[in-house]
């Protein structure tokens, strides 16, 4: 009996970054109130280009534009920070 050897699925290395305490704070905020924000791999671009979706209430939504690199999670915070400043008004 042959079995057959399946392809390798196509990868894309994650991108990690330590966030401070402030930036933090501002994430567990967004978390607790059902805003997420993740960053997949953008698989029709060869380029490692990045896009970001955001979940709010089980409504998700899509940046068109896309991110290379470090920018991905950059831009990832400041959506978390636009989401806080904007319904968190203490």
């Amino acid at each position: 009996m042959a079995f057959k050897r399946w392809q390798k699925s196509p990868s894309k290395k994650s991108i990690q970054r330590s966030w401070s305490e402030s930036e933090m704070k501002i994430i567990g905020w967004c978390l607790n109130h059902n805003i997420k924000i993740g960053v997949s791999p953008d698989w029709k671009d060869d380029q490692n280009r990045w896009q970001i979706d955001i979940n709010i209430n089980g409504k998700s939504h899509s940046d068109p534009n896309k991110y290379e690199g470090e920018n991905v999670l950059e831009k990832k915070y400041e959506y978390y920070k636009y989401y806080y400043d904007k319904h968190n008004k203490q």
